[in-house]
Order: C-alpha cells, then sequence, then structure tokens
C-alpha cells in the first residue's frame, strides 16, 4: 500500500509542477487539462489496483479496459465538440 501512495504524491506534484510550467510557457489551459488528465488517469489506476488486490491478469484488464474506454470516449467527444464548432 505505502508504494501506491507515494506513486500517487510523486505523480500529483510531478503534475502540478508540470502543469505550472506549461502554461508559464504557453498561456493556454488545455495543456494544464492534459497533465491532469494523465495524473488522474495513472492515479486512478494505482488506486484500483491497490484496493482490489489484483494480480498481473487484474493489472493487465484493468489497463486494457481503461485505455479502451478512454479511446472510445476520446473519438466520441471529438466527433460531438468538432460538429457543434462548425
Amino acid at each position: 500500500m505505502v508504494f501506491y501512495q507515494i506513486l500517487g504524491w510523486g505523480i500529483f506534484w510531478i503534475g502540478l509542477i508540470l502543469g505550472i510550467v506549461l502554461f508559464a510557457k504557453y498561456r493556454k489551459l488545455y495543456p494544464v487539462f492534459y497533465m491532469i488528465s494523465i495524473a488522474l488517469y495513472v492515479f486512478t489506476a494505482g488506486f484500483i489496483i491497490d484496493v482490489f488486490s489484483l494480480g498481473k491478469f487484474g493489472i493487465l484488464l484493468t489497463l486494457v479496459v481503461s485505455a479502451v474506454l478512454f479511446m472510445v470516449l476520446g473519438y466520441y467527444l471529438s466527433t460531438v465538440l468538432t460538429n457543434k464548432s462548425r
């Protein structure tokens, strides 16, 4: 359990620092939200793996399901948001 706590805090601080640097460099919010989504994904996957005490197959299954879910959701949102902006 200690490993995932260290991983979560490490990802949080790295994401926070990178978000501040990206915002200071580009003056746009989308790189910051991109970093937040990556940090949230890694933290959530680590939390699920830790809470349910998953083995190797469970970890792989969790990562595959979440990757497919985010790909489908990203494709759907890109089509919906593109059509509304036209």
